[in-house]
């Protein structure tokens, strides 16, 4: 007995972090390969600086993924969910990590995933400094594996969001609209559509990689009038705006913006409440801000300065928490 024949193959393995050793991008580490990652860091512009970091997964998404057998955007999800969550906080994405389990380490769909990673490194600015692929045969099936990302950035203390001191009634809520589903409540999504007669259509809406809002947040955040930001994921977006609001204040959202039709499929196809959607999904919006009320106009030009102009949404207000 040998550990191929117990069900790990060491050489499958190697290849294929020579794999992505070989990756030509600005994004991919030279270090890659090495027992940790490292990255020189120039905080000359960065006053009191604080380090943050997250995690994260892309969820049953997986399982959309292995219906089509497509799996060259799970990797952008991947990243997206972590680098979104650290721009929110207005801090630059530095390093990201990528785990990897799997029942049996094969070229794809891994080559993909990684290829996804890559790209969803290069759009947020951040470095890929190396991750971990673990062949597990008696936990996972031959085929099945699954996805944890992490990431680290910085931002400095004076400008970290949320600011809840300074946030007020009258204050707007704006949005930045999403890409769709993107990696959250597919339990439910992928349920509802199943039995639809156009479902393979369905699910090509549902695999649609989520955006990576950090160049746009990064603009953004250099204003004084956004006082916060919210990742819209699982919880939906009044589930997640409350993450950043005082506690004597609360949204007032008007729910009149246009979202992408995935989502009246998903409802119609599932026969769910309104209000189970809202729970659920972001409905169209990835990122919410939170504005300064008498400096919104201002902002919304600034917005309308970045690369290709940012339309943003408008959601609504905060109110007191005591105001019906």
């Amino acid at each position: 007995m040998n550990y191929t024949s117990a069900g790990v193959d060491i050489e499958a393995g190697d290849r294929f972090a020579r794999y992505i050793g070989s990756i030509r991008s600005p994004a991919v580490s030279a270090g890659i390969g090495g027992f940790a990652g490292a990255m020189e860091l120039d905080l000359k512009d960065i006053p009191d600086p604080l380090l943050l970091s997250t995690t994260d997964g892309v969820g049953t998404k997986l399982l959309v993924a292995e219906r089509l057998k497509r799996y060259n955007t799970l990797g952008i999800d991947l990243v997206a969910m972590c680098v979104n969550d650290l721009a929110v906080c207005g801090a630059q994405p530095l390093q990201f990590l990528d785990y990897i389990a799997c029942g049996r380490i094969a070229s794809a769909p891994l080559e993909e995933i990684m290829s996804g990673i890559v790209a969803g490194c290069e759009q947020a600015n951040c470095t890929l400094a190396g991750g971990e692929t673990a062949e597990m045969p008696d936990v996972y099936k031959p085929h099945a594996f699954d996805l944890a990302g992490f990431c680290t950035g910085v931002v400095s203390r004076a400008r970290m969001l949320p600011k809840k001191n300074e946030m007020k009634p009258g204050d707007l809520i704006l949005g930045i609209a999403s890409s769709g589903v993107h990696s959250n409540g597919l339990s439910l999504a992928r349920k509802a559509i199943a039995s639809a007669e156009n479902a393979d259509t369905l699910f090509e809406r549902l695999l649609e990689p989520t955006r990576i809002y950090v160049p746009e947040l990064m603009h953004l955040a250099k204003h004084p009038a956004l006082l916060g930001a919210a990742h819209v994921t699982g919880g939906g977006l009044e589930g997640n705006l409350v993450r950043v609001l005082p506690d004597h204040l609360q949204a007032q959202l008007n729910w009149d913006w246009s979202s992408p039709d995935i989502f009246r499929e998903i409802e119609r196809h599932g026969a769910i409440s309104a209000a189970e959607m809202k729970a659920v999904f972001n409905m169209g919006v990835g990122i919410a801000l939170v504005v300064d009320g008498p400096a919104a106009a201002e902002f919304g030009a600034y917005a309308e300065g970045f690369a290709g102009s940012l339309e943003l949404l408008h959601l609504g207000m905060l109110a007191d928490t005591q105001q019906s």
